[in-house]
């Protein structure tokens, strides 16, 4: 079998994101679930800094709660890695606007998910862009609403 000379550029790119044109004002999607693991959290907060007595001490006497808690950060972080592994791979330009509330903990152990609904599409004038605005929410194994936010995003169009 002979080999191809050059990468055929007019094959479809598996795993390429939505470009602003696939997605319309109401649309819903979801995320995979995934369970959140002590090296998970460890990981997280040594390469943040975030070393915060109840991140790192199990059992944290002034704990307010009973688990292993973890950054609401590092909750936003694994829901925002499937969305860029998957909906806007590729197609992302920009992270424009963020507004993000906290709801429930997540512990280690707790799997996470995420629904995300496409709420606004704005065209631009520059290059087939536009401005994609979208509500995520995040819940826990349960069915726990523990986090949600909006999100304004700058996505690419087809050529």
């Amino acid at each position: 079998m002979n080999s191809p000379a050059a990468i055929d550029r007019s094959l479809p790119r598996l795993g390429q994101g939505y470009v602003w044109q696939d997605l319309t004002v109401g649309q819903r999607l979801r995320t995979f679930a995934r369970t959140v693991t002590e090296t998970d959290l460890v990981n997280f907060i040594g390469v943040t800094g975030m070393l915060e007595a109840i991140f790192i001490e199990d059992g944290y006497e002034g704990a307010a709660m009973a688990g292993r808690p973890v950054p609401g950060a590092l909750t936003y972080a694994l829901i925002e890695g499937f969305i860029l592994q998957t909906m806007i791979q590729g197609t992302g330009l920009a992270m424009l606007e963020l507004h993000q509330k906290i709801l429930a903990p997540v512990l280690v152990g707790d799997t996470i998910e995420a629904q995300i609904e496409v709420t606004g599409i704005k065209p631009t004038s520059k290059s087939g862009r536009a401005v994609v605005d979208s509500r995520i929410d995040v819940f826990n194994q349960r069915g726990v609403l523990v986090m949600t936010y909006t999100a304004t995003r700058l996505l690419a169009g087809r050529p």
